[in-house]
């Protein structure tokens, strides 16, 4: 069964930077798409990014430039850096994948395995 898990969230101040982390255990990086959402309470699951075995990268169009998605697949895990974060930024962060290529920015309905989420708390 593949596993998502997310790391790497935290309180920082605005201004700052994060990288999250994402390793799924019992699937590999290569050969699946995996991408990040994030959710701010009570509101919807908003798309973030994500990424394929050839590197592909898709972003939200209202979050490129501070975000940056990549893998190392020879650990086995996708990372979300996000610098000057902002307070809207504050949400639950999570990891999901599918098998196959990203097509597109897809939505949380195309991917198949879901992580716990990591909180990102960024104050002012």
């Amino acid at each position: 069964q593949v596993l998502p898990v997310e790391s790497g969230g935290g309180s920082v101040q605005a201004g700052g930077s994060l990288r999250l982390s994402c390793v799924a255990s019992g699937a590999t990086v290569s050969g699946n798409c995996v991408g990040w959402f994030r959710q701010v309470a009570g509101k919807e699951l908003e798309k973030v990014a994500n990424i394929d075995t050839r590197s592909d990268t898709n972003y939200s169009d209202s979050l490129k430039g501070r975000f940056t998605i990549s893998h190392d697949t020879a650990k086995n895990t996708v990372y979300l850096r996000i610098n000057s974060l902002e307070p809207g930024d504050t949400a639950v962060y999570y990891c999901a994948t599918t098998r196959g290529a990203c097509i597109g920015l897809a939505p949380a309905t195309a991917y198949d395995y879901w992580g716990q989420g990591t909180q990102v708390t960024v104050s002012p």
